[in-house]
């Protein structure tokens, strides 16, 4: 963050090469996460952002039916995000930290 000048006064950054991952707890605003930061966050160009449902309240198109806590991994190709859905026991599979060994459970 020593790139940053505005973020000791203001959390705030203005290179997006200084975020490597973004990750947002849903709640029950859970649009927010799903819609406008996945749209803003692919806009700014963030490699990697994670949605992470613990309570399984997205919609059905983003978790799948039945609902169910779900950890949702994006990541830009070609300046659009893939995502790849992850559940209780699946090992989360980060692009930007491949050596990362968590299972969704330890996560939630």
């Amino acid at each position: 963050m020593e790139n940053e000048p505005l973020w000791k006064k203001r959390s705030t950054i203005i290179h997006v090469t200084s975020v490597k991952l973004a990750i947002e707890v849903v709640s029950t605003n859970w649009q927010d996460d799903y819609l406008m930061k996945l749209g803003e966050y692919e806009k700014l160009g963030i490699n990697e952002y994670w949605i992470v449902d613990y309570l399984g309240l997205g919609g059905r198109r983003y978790i799948g039916d039945p609902k169910q806590p779900t950890i949702s991994v994006c990541h830009l190709v070609e300046d659009e995000y893939t995502v790849n859905l992850f559940r209780g026991q699946d090992v989360v599979d980060s692009p930007t930290f491949p050596e990362l060994n968590l299972i969704a459970e330890q996560i939630f």
